[in-house]
């Protein structure tokens, strides 16, 4: 049986996506081994990774790339995974951050998946020149890419971003995210709906609080307000849910007419998908990733636009034929991620560098 270590972390859509993956692996034969760097999972997500067959869930107790305090700590987090990676005597590893290659010798082939990454999040999110403290994370993330055997992102216009970031000739699969429909119960209503890491300036909800003083409808808003360097965030015009375990957001997407993402940065956008799987109508930020996905099933608007994104959601709102439709729209436009197909496109890439390292 195929032995996989994926590294992952606890904060947000990268550990649905790791269950999500591990899951499908387990159909294939293999076993899973899921590091967990940064902040430890809670008692519902160790709950959720119980469920999955053939997973070991091994907390880790090291940084993540984006909150090592120094390159040695991120090596040393490197270096945990590889010493893990030989422990577990696995297979493969999958990465989910470039920069967590670091200076390790690794054992087994090593493929990335780049869920995100702090030169591209600062290019749409800032522009103009890294600070230091991201710079040299960024260049940690240009020597992982380089030195991978195989490089995923979850879709070609974050591929391109990467490109354009790190000027990279190499090959990059893309493999859009998959997720497998939770069901919720409610009765829909005129409210809107978003759910994020609400301190990730990315996110864009700043821009979303501006827009619900301009409407009448309530706009309510799941996901962390405490970042992990322990900033505060707050919303005064935002009906704020605090993190909710996947049952009850489930809920929440079942019961809002309206999703909205208005993100500056978003290499795939879990919680959109997430949301069309359920049925909402989609109002989404104009930019390449969500044209990408979504066009053709979402209403989109200008990136920190907070009166276009008032003007797009009241009409929505407003016209419960045009939500509907919307919603129908998003709904088949959702069927396409399926998780299946994930796994079986990232599996093909597990396959073919064993396949190189077997030669």
């Amino acid at each position: 049986m195929t032995r996989v270590l994926i590294s992952t972390d606890a904060v947000g859509g990268v550990w649905r996506y790791s269950l999500e993956l591990a899951q499908g692996l387990s159909r294939h034969g293999c076993e899973t081994v899921l590091a967990v760097l940064g902040p430890p999972p809670d008692a519902a997500q160790r709950e959720a990774a119980q469920t999955v067959p053939n997973l070991r869930l091994v907390v880790t107790g090291q940084a993540l790339d984006w909150t090592a305090d120094s390159p040695d700590a991120l090596n040393q987090a490197a270096t945990c995974l590889a010493q893990l990676a030989v422990h577990e005597d696995a297979d493969t590893v999958q990465l989910h951050a470039p920069a967590l290659v670091g200076s390790a010798i690794w054992p087994v082939p090593l493929i990335v998946t780049v869920h995100s990454c702090v030169a591209t999040w600062w290019r749409a999110v800032h522009g103009g020149c890294l600070p230091p403290d991201l710079a040299w994370r960024a260049a940690a993330a240009a020597d992982g890419l380089a030195a991978a055997d195989a490089v995923i992102t979850p879709s070609a216009s974050f591929a391109a971003d990467l490109r354009a970031c790190y000027g990279l000739s190499r090959c990059i699969h893309v493999i859009p995210n998959g997720r497998q429909p939770f069901p919720g119960r409610g009765t829909r209503r005129p409210v809107v709906l978003t759910a994020a890491r609400l301190w990730d300036e990315g996110k864009g909800v700043s821009t979303l609080d501006a827009a619900a003083r301009l409407i009448p409808h309530p706009v309510y808003a799941a996901g962390p307000q405490i970042a992990p360097h322990g900033a505060v965030v707050t919303y005064p015009y935002l009906n704020l849910l605090g993190s909710l375990d996947e049952a009850s957001l489930a809920n929440w997407y079942a019961k809002s007419a309206v999703f909205t993402s208005v993100s500056r940065y978003e290499p795939f956008g879990l919680a959109v998908l997430e949301a069309a799987q359920a049925g909402c109508a989609l109002v989404l930020s104009d930019i390449a990733t969500f044209r990408e996905l979504w066009d053709g099933a979402a209403v989109f608007v200008p990136v920190d636009d907070p009166v276009a994104l008032a003007g797009a959601l009241r009409r929505v709102l407003s016209d419960e034929v045009e939500a509907d439709q919307l919603g129908g729209l998003a709904q088949a436009r959702a069927a396409r991620f399926d998780p299946h197909r994930m796994v079986a496109s990232t599996w093909k890439v597990h396959a073919a560098v064993l396949a190189r390292e077997a030669i």
